[in-house]
Formats: structure tokens, sequence, C-alpha cells
């Protein structure tokens, strides 16, 4: 068995495979890891460019059903105490793996964290954030976030710089880097494909925290992530917002969903009038237009419709991840 299986998803990425995985090489610490990218129906031959440059890593062959969908399909053929989902637009900069996985060896009831993320100017990615609610979808729609001293209840995101210099809990953090535990996939089960990318990780996060585990923000790694790269996209902008009333569906009561799913639409219906001036802010109009028809049924929705069937850890994904002892957190005494 591996110490850490390290998985990311290459669709036509190969670009950004080449810095990405010679800084998960040179960061790696002494710790035996499986390097897997997923070629998830790539046209920029990035299995010749993972076995020409990388012949440490190997590829797992993928139809592009999403994000959850590629990840799954790599995690099925992984045997390792820890799993990394990287994105491929990432690099590290500061700190190793091993020593991620020497902090997780010591918090047991710890089962998933995040690292500190910035974009490719330095500056600051705001990756810890809190479980959506229509409360919180309000304060966000109003930009509540620019308010010094807003309480948590009025936004997702964590905006005080300081909490990403130290250990901070969190509910959920960007998919871009998440580092779980095999016995928290084994109690929560794998990424929901229904998903086809955007709020998979909160998901998956919420699940996690549902089985008894903690999660957290930890300094100790850095990473740059070029988010963004692609510009604003009406498509992905739905998509996101698609997403999270997939979610709201999923987790909240009938009265929550529509109080949630309203303070979505108002988000975007202010800012498909009051987006700036210039060319960009006549991107971020169209992109919200968008929106707002793809939430009230008038336009359709990005990559077609999501599969209504939701991925859990059954017998043919058990047998894939051989079965280790396990405990549940807190079986110690020391449970959250």
């Amino acid at each position: 068995m591996h110490d850490l299986a390290i998985i990311t998803v290459s669709t036509s990425e190969a670009h950004w495979i080449r810095p990405c995985l010679s800084t998960v090489f040179a960061h790696m610490g002494d710790i035996s890891a499986d390097v897997v990218v997923v070629d998830n129906d790539s046209t920029d031959g990035t299995p010749d460019v993972v076995a020409d440059e990388f012949p440490e890593a190997r590829v797992v062959p993928s139809r592009n059903h999403g994000f959850s969908h590629a990840n799954n399909r790599a995690l099925m053929t992984c045997n390792a105490r820890y799993v990394l989902f990287l994105n491929p637009d990432t690099e590290i900069v500061d700190g190793t793996l091993a020593d991620l996985v020497r902090i997780m060896d010591e918090r047991p009831t710890v089962g998933l964290v995040g690292c500190r993320q910035v974009n490719a100017q330095g500056v600051l990615d705001t990756t810890i954030r809190r479980f959506p609610n229509a409360l919180r979808a309000l304060g966000d729609a109003f930009s509540a976030e620019r308010i010094p001293g807003r309480p948590d209840w009025l936004g997702e995101r964590e905006v005080d710089p300081a909490a990403y210099d130290r250990e901070t809990p969190c509910d959920w953090t960007s998919g871009s880097f998440m580092l779980v535990r095999r016995e928290a996939i084994e109690s929560a089960g794998f990424l929901d494909e229904r998903y086809f990318m955007y709020s998979d990780e909160t998901d998956f996060c919420r699940r996690i925290k549902t089985a008894g585990w903690d999660v957290l923000h930890l300094p100790q790694m850095t990473i740059i992530h070029h988010e963004g790269k692609a510009g604003i996209k009406p498509h992905i902008e739905s998509l996101n917002a698609y997403t999270r009333t997939m979610y709201a569906r999923k987790y909240f009561s009938p009265l929550h969903r529509p109080l949630y799913v309203g303070a979505i639409l108002l988000r975007h219906g202010m800012r498909s009038v009051f987006a700036g001036g210039g060319e960009l802010g006549e991107l971020k109009r169209t992109a919200n237009r968008q929106v707002v028809k793809t939430l009230l049924g008038r336009a359709p929705i990005p990559f077609g419709p999501p599969s209504r069937v939701p991925v859990r850890p059954g017998p043919a994904e058990l047998r894939a991840l051989p079965s280790v002892p396990t405990a549940a957190p807190g079986a110690d005494g020391s449970g959250s």
C-alpha cells in the first residue's frame, strides 16, 4: 500500500500537466506515492506527455462525464492510505506532501484537508468555506464580505487573511486541492457523479463531516492555482449556479430550498445589471443574464442533464480499495 495516491484529471490540459507534475515530484518528500493522471477524453496527447516526461506516473483513461466521474475512475484503481485530488492547473511552491501525510497521521480525527492557495500574481485565494445556506447566499448577493467584521452567517468565504496562516477548521474547501484520508472516503463514499463540475467538493466535504470526520485548512503547503485562466464564460457560470441548486435539492428542506435559490437568483439578477464598465463589465453582465435564464429554465443546462444515480462505494468500489482496519473518529476517546 502506498502512503499517498495523487489524482489529477486532464481534459486536454497537457500544457498544465507538465508544471503540475514537475512540482508534485519536486515536493514529494520521503513517502511512497502513486501518481495518476486521468486522460479525460483529451485530444492533446496527454497520455504521451505523461509516458514520455513522467514515467513514474501512470494514466487512467476515462470518458468525459465530468470531474467527479473522472476522479472516481482513478480512485477505483488506487491503494493508498491517503488520496490527493489535485487540479492540473496547479503548482506546488512551498511545503512537501510528506509533511502533510505526517500531519494527517498525527491527527486521526481529520478526514480531509486543504492548503494555502494563491493565484499566479500571488494573491490569496479564499478557499476556507462555510456550508451554503439561504442567509449566506443573501449576504453574498449583497457583497456583505466587504463589510469589516462581517459575521460568519452572512457569507461562505473566510476573508480574514490571518486564517490562512494557521490551522483553521472549515466546512469545505476548494476541490483544486483535497487531501483525504482513506477511511474518510470509505465512510462517506466516492464523489457524487451527478455533479458534472462545481459543488462536488461541497457535497463531498459535507458527507465526510456527517460521517464524523474533521475538515481543516493547513498552511504548511502553498500552491499556485491558475483559476479563471479561461476568462468569463457564460456556460461555466451557469453550471456553477445550477449545481448549487442541485446541492440544495439534495440537502435543504422544502422551505429552505426556494429561499436559497431565490438568493442566488437575486445575486445574478443584480449583477446582470450592475457589473462595472467596459468590456469586462459587459462580459460579466452577459454571463449573469445567462445564469438567470438557466435557473429559470429558459436556457439549457450546460453539459446536459446530470445523472440521477448517486455514487456510493458499493461492493465493486470497495474491492478496488482493499480494506484496512479502520476505527470511527473518536473511538480512542479523542473524537471531534
